[in-house]
C-alpha cells in the first residue's frame, strides 16, 4: 500500500510543479477539454491530420504578429519583460537574449500533462517547449517547438507492481514524436500520446495569445509614455 501511494504521489508531482506564470497543468487540461473534447484519441486523430512534423521530428508552430506603430526597441523591451517574468525558475529558463539581433529564446516546462499507470510500469509525461521571438519594426515572429515528450517511467510502478509490493526503478525517457500516435499508428501508449499532443497543442495557443497580448497591450497595461 505504501508503494501504491508513492506511485500516485510521483504522478501528481508534475501537476503541482507546472509553470504557474502561464498556466498550470490542470488549468491547461480544462482549456484543452473545452476546445477539443475529452476523447483524447479522437481529438489527436483529428489534429494529426492537420499537422506534420518538421525535419527534426518536432512539432513547430509559427505565428507572425503585426504591431503597427511599435518600434523594434519597444517590442524587445515588452517581450524581454514578459520572458523575464514568465521563465524564471529551474525548469523554465531564458536561453538567449540578443537586443541587437532582436531575438529571445526560452525553454518552458509544463509537467504532468499526461499520465498512465499500466500493469508493469507507470508514466508521467511533460513537455519542454522552446519559444523563440524574432523582432523587427512593427512585427514579431513567434516560433513554438516541442522537440519530444519528456517522460518519467517508473519500472514496477504499475498496478501489478503496487499490489505485489515489488521494488520500483525510475527511468527518464525522451519519446520521439515520430514514434508516438497519431504520427505512427502502432503506439503502445496511444491514449497517453494522444493526450500529450492535445495538451502540447493547447499550450501553444496559450503562449501565442499571451505574447500577442503583451506586444499589443503591454504586460501590465501601464507601460505607455504617459506617466
Amino acid at each position: 500500500m505504501k508503494k501504491f501511494l508513492l506511485m500516485l504521489m510521483l504522478l501528481s508531482v508534475g501537476v503541482l510543479s507546472a509553470s504557474a506564470q502561464i498556466l498550470r497543468a490542470e488549468e491547461l487540461e480544462n482549456y484543452a477539454k473545452e476546445r477539443y473534447g475529452e476523447k483524447w484519441v479522437d481529438a489527436a486523430t483529428n489534429l494529426g491530420s492537420q499537422l506534420s512534423l518538421d525535419k527534426n521530428n518536432a512539432i513547430t508552430y509559427t505565428q507572425i504578429i503585426e504591431c503597427p506603430g511599435k518600434t523594434k526597441n519597444q517590442l524587445y523591451v515588452l517581450l524581454n519583460y514578459w520572458f523575464t517574468a514568465t521563465f524564471n525558475d529551474a525548469n523554465s529558463v531564458i536561453q538567449l537574449k540578443d537586443k541587437e539581433l532582436g531575438t529571445i529564446i526560452a525553454q518552458g516546462c509544463v509537467a504532468g500533462i499526461a499520465q498512465h499507470v499500466g500493469g508493469s510500469n507507470s508514466y508521467n509525461v511533460s513537455i519542454k517547449p522552446v519559444i523563440k521571438c524574432d523582432i523587427k519594426e512593427e512585427k514579431v515572429r513567434v516560433t513554438y517547438t516541442v522537440p519530444f515528450y519528456s517522460v518519467v517511467k517508473v519500472i514496477g510502478g504499475g498496478w501489478v507492481g503496487a499490489l505485489s509490493g515489488s521494488s520500483t526503478v525510475r527511468s527518464d525517457e525522451s519519446w520521439s514524436l515520430d514514434q508516438c500516435f497519431p504520427f505512427v499508428a502502432k503506439d503502445s501508449h496511444k491514449k497517453t500520446s494522444s493526450k500529450a499532443l492535445i495538451m502540447a497543442h493547447a499550450f501553444s495557443n496559450v503562449v501565442m495569445d499571451k505574447i500577442e497580448e503583451c506586444v499589443k497591450n503591454g504586460l501590465s497595461g501601464n507601460e505607455g509614455d504617459n506617466w
